[in-house]
């Protein structure tokens, strides 16, 4: 009888330990499907419908009318406009007013969606996709935040296609399932939230926040029931707020929280509905996950007249009591590596994906008994992985520091 290598045993001795000590359930008290005993969150909670109102409104200066996202920067909000406009302006969260203007120059504005940020630039997505569905010019603007406020701000671009996008036929207005509005950007990548004309769903993609020509690829999907629009990120939270409006322009929030890594549908999601009608909601900005801006752009469609307003909303109700209580011992990811696989349980294909890029971002995939099944040396911080050919059971992803994580095959 073949005897087992002493550290596979010792791999399958700790694994079983985690295991019997992890009780996956959902773990958020506010959720209709609690469970009291459940240690580790896996996705499963179901919460009640809920509107909020808005805190404060103000009509916003109508030169921001198609306002389309919003960031808390320098201790005011920025936004940008989704037409040729190619300044970013700086708003004033008590009166609407522009405060203040900053150029881009020698930059076009086909179609701005989002502004985004990480501590070093401001990212500006022009993605926008939902006249005939087929741009092959997607891209996103970086700004150095250091340069902006000299008049010669340092501007870069990192260009983009969906690699699940294969058809490029034209189709009619907003009837596209890859137009985007929405992003947000971690230590070294972007992700990006699409909108979803045909599917009324969300889908994520990838790539990394350089410059460069990337084909993003999908890493999942999850149903909204509306249009995505915008996002606002708060990496030490665990917290990916959206906004969006459904098929009758009733604007809402979806909430993202307590996820593994950058699975961000792998734990909580909450949709909130917004008590307001016929408003075109664009950009959600926050600084503390609590307190949300939302803005809206004109909405001009005969009867009915919306101006372009932003407003702020309380949601401590839903999350401070999550927000109070983070632990990063619950995250479910492997600290030391910052790797996460997903989903897990699999079918056929997973996808690995690592928080920041490392020379050590190679990895190996043994089965119970100890045979390697896969070894993957790639630098692209998320891989789709086809297991559709390995028998069902328990297999261990190894990185170089001797880091481990279990997956499982159905």
């Amino acid at each position: 009888m073949q005897k087992l290598n002493p550290l596979i045993l010792l791999l399958l001795l700790l694994t079983w330990q985690n295991s019997v000590a992890q009780i996956p359930g959902c773990t958020d008290p506010l959720a209709t499907s609690y469970n009291n005993g459940a240690t580790l969150n896996d996705g499963s909670c179901v919460y009640t419908t809920v509107y909020v109102t808005p805190a404060t409104t103000v009509i916003l200066d109508p030169v921001v009318s198609e306002t389309s996202g919003l960031i808390a920067w320098n201790n005011h909000l920025l936004t940008i406009n989704d037409d040729a406009d190619t300044y970013l302006h700086e708003l004033d969260t008590l009166t609407g007013a522009i405060t203040n203007g900053y150029f881009l120059p020698n930059v076009n504005n086909y179609d701005w969606e989002e502004i985004s940020q990480d501590s070093l630039y401001i990212y500006v997505g022009d993605f926008g996709n939902n006249t005939s569905g087929n741009r092959t010019d997607m891209h996103v603007l970086r700004v150095l935040k250091s340069t902006l406020t000299s008049g010669a701000p340092q501007i870069d671009t990192i260009y983009f296609s969906y690699a699940d996008q294969t058809d490029f036929t034209a189709v009619s207005g907003n009837q596209t399932d890859f137009d985007c509005e929405s992003m947000i950007v971690t230590e070294d990548s972007i992700f990006l939230f699409q909108k979803q004309w045909v599917s009324h769903q969300t889908k994520l993609y990838g790539f990394p926040n350089i410059p460069g020509t990337y084909s993003a690829p999908p890493l999942g999907t999850c149903t909204v029931n509306g249009m995505i629009t915008g996002a606002t990120y708060l990496k030490e939270k665990r917290l990916v707020v959206l906004c969006g409006y459904t098929t009758s322009i009733s604007p809402f929030f979806f909430l993202l929280y307590d996820y593994p890594g950058h699975n961000f549908f792998g734990c909580n999601k909450r949709k909130i509905g917004v008590s307001l009608s016929f408003e075109q909601t664009e950009g959600v900005a926050t600084v503390d996950g609590l307190k949300y801006y939302m803005s809206n752009e004109r909405f001009d469609h005969s009867p009915i007249y919306n101006s372009e307003a932003l407003y702020t909303f309380d949601l401590s109700s839903y999350l401070s009591n999550y927000i109070s209580g983070l632990t990063l011992s619950s995250t479910g990811i492997d600290q030391a590596t910052r790797i996460n696989i997903f989903p897990n349980p699999f079918t056929e294909q997973f996808n690995v994906s690592f928080d920041r890029m490392e020379q050590g971002n190679d990895f190996r995939i043994f089965d119970i008994n100890g045979k390697e099944v896969f070894f993957s040396d790639s630098k692209d911080l998320n891989q789709v992985i086809n297991g559709k050919n390995w028998s069902a059971g328990t297999y261990f992803v190894k990185t170089p520091d001797g880091s481990k994580l279990k997956i499982i095959k159905n």
